[in-house]
């Protein structure tokens, strides 16, 4: 199996332990106590490191020090207390995934996966909320499918993009939530996105295929 390097910054040594447990993930984890050894990470051209935002003396994100020490890498931002506005800040400055730093470990081996693989990674009500700021702040396309899409897929093309839930989209359309995973599968398939987000940009004219 082959395993890849993650470096975890986190001067907290139960925290360690608990990361640490990525090994058994396909994860080769490796220890950081502070920001200065991401610059060691980089030299040896590795790209994917998690921070614990309860490191002492961290910089403010989206300073000219933690810009500095990002910058290259594949970030994903711990918090012990994490909440929307603190994800949002988060993304703002460069990182490409937020999380609770106690997670368990198969969840944060998610995490890893899909930000290594190019994606980003924040939690439900943190995507909900930037796909409805990115709908009060920007107008709706019409030409957006052009035509690829059936009646019911761009219904609930367009309410997933707006920040609806499954759940929400089945109770507003009368179907089944199964029926909503279908259709998005479908719309995601033929829109060429991976997720709610590229979806949401689709939508609303920001990104064309």
């Amino acid at each position: 199996m082959q395993v890849t390097p993650v470096l975890c910054v986190t001067h907290d040594d139960l925290l360690w332990k608990h990361w640490s447990g990525l090994d058994a993930q396909g994860w080769l984890p490796a220890r950081g106590r502070t920001l200065a050894d991401l610059a060691r990470w980089r030299e040896q051209r590795r790209g994917l490191a998690m921070i614990d935002l309860d490191v002492p003396r961290l910089p403010t994100m989206g300073s000219e020090q933690w810009n500095d020490a990002i910058a290259g890498l594949r970030v994903v931002v711990a918090s012990p207390r994490p909440h929307d506005e603190q994800g949002t800040k988060a993304l703002a400055a460069g990182a490409v995934g937020y999380c609770h730093t106690h997670a368990p470990v198969a969840a944060l081996a998610q995490v890893l996966g899909v930000v290594g693989a190019g994606e980003i990674w924040m939690g439900r009500s943190l995507v909900q909320r930037l796909l409805r700021l990115v709908d009060s702040r920007a107008g709706k396309q019409e030409t957006w499918h052009n035509d690829l899409l059936t009646e019911r897929e761009s219904m609930v093309a367009r309410q997933a993009a707006v920040g609806d839930s499954n759940q929400e989209i089945a109770a507003a359309l009368g179907i089944t939530e199964r029926t909503v995973k279908a259709h998005l599968s479908a719309v995601f398939e033929k829109l060429g996105v991976s997720d709610r987000l590229q979806l949401a940009l689709r939508v609303h004219g920001i990104s064309r295929a």
